[in-house]
């Protein structure tokens, strides 16, 4: 959700929430398809094969009209990116319908090709090419790290080698650190405001703090709803840092 709702703080419109409705339907048809490909492997059909293939052909149609009321509101400029996204969400529902959807690679594909959504809402609604494009960029840095962060946690609470940790923190704290150079060179270089750099501050400090070696174990449950609150406060300072900037 957070790369339309950034798209909509930035630019909102009509257009842009069919275009946000078109995303959720898009997203939601992702769970019944894989149930429906998985019991089609199979060669087999139970009572909730045909209610997933239903499901997938209602949250189709929902996301196929949403989005031609959006482009009809709108311009063909917001198929830009949707198309250069297009590449990374069939690499990810590809691996994701062979049940290997959770590996690190279709996770980040899928999420930056759902990143899209906030430049083609940007469009949709009018706002400047520079601040959708950044929003994207900003936001493909932001699930980059959350996914890494998130994925090494879960594997050293459940590990009982010492070794993990170590082997799994330097690189997940040297993608932050990267990602904290990145966007203090793009306020050196005036692209965005100091507000939206301190985003990955806060996400270099949240990384720190969550993989130094305190012995407390932290349920995923409470590890997602950790995150939904860090995505909160980045999404503010994208916001306010991507609007102070126009």
């Amino acid at each position: 959700m957070e790369p339309l709702i950034l798209g909509l703080i930035l630019a909102p419109s009509a257009a842009g929430a069919w275009l946000a409705v078109s995303a959720v339907a898009a997203f939601l048809t992702r769970h019944p398809l894989k149930l429906a490909a998985l019991d089609r492997r199979r060669g087999a059909r139970y009572p909730r094969t045909h209610l997933a293939e239903r499901f997938f052909a209602s949250y189709a149609a929902i996301a196929a009209l949403a989005f031609i009321t959006a482009l009809w509101q709108s311009s063909v400029s917001m198929l830009t990116p949707l198309a250069l996204a297009a590449p990374a969400a069939f690499f990810a529902l590809w691996r994701d319908l062979q049940g290997r959807g959770r590996e690190v690679w279709p996770e980040i594909a899928g999420a930056l090709a759902l990143g899209s959504s906030a430049t083609a809402i940007i469009l949709a609604g009018g706002g400047a090419s520079g601040i959708a494009w950044l929003a994207w960029a900003l936001g493909g840095l932001r699930v980059v790290t959350a996914i890494l962060y998130v994925r090494a946690r879960v594997r050293i609470d459940r590990s009982t080698d010492a070794g993990v940790r170590s082997g799994l923190t330097r690189p997940v704290l040297g993608v932050h650190v990267a990602a904290l150079l990145v966007a203090m060179t793009a306020v050196a270089a005036g692209r965005i405001s100091p507000i939206t750099a301190g985003a990955f501050g806060l996400l270099l400090l949240r990384a720190a703090y969550g993989l130094a070696p305190r012995g407390t174990l932290v349920r995923p449950q409470v590890l997602g709803i950790q995150e939904v609150f860090i995505g909160v406060a980045c999404l503010g300072l994208f916001a306010a840092g991507l609007m102070a900037g126009r």
